[in-house]
């Protein structure tokens, strides 16, 4: 069985039509629960429902105490490189969609060294690795890429195209350390309308892509939808139904999960779907509740006020000092070839320094090497 075969098995209005059923006292004996660190889909449906709304400041007083009890007051700070914008996918919602005129770039060895130079005078040594999808852009040049970063960096992350299994294992055996999938929507009908053409079109192919990731035996698996595509809330179910269905199976693994919302591009998709910041907190404080183990990451597309709150109630991840160009942190900001534009600004330094007034310790990589190494047996 693959989670394909999960996810058919959940019709999408079936689902929404749960989360909207459930009432006050669903609510109220979720949190029940939640306070004993027990709770199941059921509870993660009511956390999400409009029900919940009322009680948002319970869901976010127990989010931060279970993040507190887990990871204590630290927080990741990662920085997305991307490499190229070159893409032959039509995706409504992305500025490198190949339906939009842009320039079009994809960085070359020493321009990837001159982008990790002016990562590393920032302070980052955990970097994303993003790029379009192209047949430009295979497994070689992701070698490549890694050989070249992996003796400056202590941990490299990729959000790229899905790949197959082994492709995967031989981009770990090269330095990579975690794979970020986003499934964009679960929504079979919608994702079909977002992606007509190329081969992000393939909507099973990349539902099971995650489960290759960690067949591979990388380290860690990210998740996300990308809300306004369709409801929040049954976009949240499913991301949690494919998170609990991932850990069971490849409980080697660490897992993170996202929440990037639609944001201005070239292209100018409006949200089919509006999701508040209220909505916003609800989500991540459900995630947090449901699991006290996964990674939350919080991006620059968000506003600074949003994420000098957010970060307090669940997030233990955040973006700093975006650049979503290929060659933006080492040649400055292009908006012409951004993917998307970004809403928090601030500098990697302004970011640490909100998070060590709020009692936080950054925390700049997300792996070490040495945790590769095979032990020494002691004699």
């Amino acid at each position: 069985m693959s989670f394909a075969d999960v996810h058919a098995a959940h019709p999408w209005d079936d689902v929404l039509a749960s989360v909207q059923a459930k009432t006050d006292a669903d609510v109220l004996r979720s949190l029940a629960r939640a306070e004993n660190g027990i709770t199941e889909l059921e509870d993660f449906k009511a956390f999400i429902s409009p029900a919940a709304a009322p009680h948002l400041e319970t869901l976010a007083r127990l989010s931060r105490e279970r993040t507190l009890r887990r990871f204590g007051r630290t927080m990741q700070l990662f920085a997305p490189a991307y490499l190229s914008n070159e893409c032959q996918n039509v995706c409504t919602y992305c500025g490198f969609s190949a339906g939009n005129k842009v320039a079009r770039r994809t960085l070359n060895p020493g321009e990837i060294l001159r982008e990790a130079g002016a990562l590393k005078k920032l302070g980052f040594d955990h970097l994303l690795l993003l790029t379009g999808e192209s047949n430009k852009i295979e497994v070689p040049y992701f070698v490549a890429a890694l050989d070249l970063l992996r003796p400056h960096f202590a941990s490299l992350s990729m959000e790229v195209q899905p790949l197959e299994t082994a492709e995967y294992a031989e981009l770990r055996r090269h330095g990579l350390n975690a794979v970020l999938v986003y499934q964009e929507t679960y929504h079979r009908e919608t994702y079909n309308t977002h992606h007509p053409k190329g081969r992000k079109s393939d909507f099973a192919y990349r539902l099971d892509a995650p489960d290759r990731v960690g067949a591979a035996g990388v380290h860690k698996i990210g998740l996300g939808a990308l809300f306004g595509l369709e409801d929040w809330r049954a976009e949240c179910f499913f991301t949690a139904l494919h998170l609990q269905w991932l850990e069971r199976k490849h409980w080697q693994s660490r897992f993170s999960v996202s929440f990037p919302r639609i944001r201005p591009h070239e292209g100018e998709l409006q949200p089919k779907v509006e999701m508040t910041d209220r909505d916003l907190v609800q989500a991540i404080c459900a995630f947090r509740l449901f699991n006290g183990e996964i990674e939350l990451t919080l991006s620059t597309r968000e506003s600074e006020t949003f994420r000098n709150h957010a970060c307090r109630l669940g997030i233990t991840a955040m973006s700093a000092g975006s650049r979503t160009n290929p060659g933006g942190y080492a040649e400055g900001k292009e908006a012409s070839l951004e993917q998307f534009a970004i809403e928090d600004d601030r500098s990697p330094a302004e970011v640490a320094a909100m998070l060590k007034a709020a009692g936080y310790e950054t925390v700049w990589k997300d792996w070490d090497p040495s945790y590769d190494q095979p032990l020494a047996l002691s004699r």
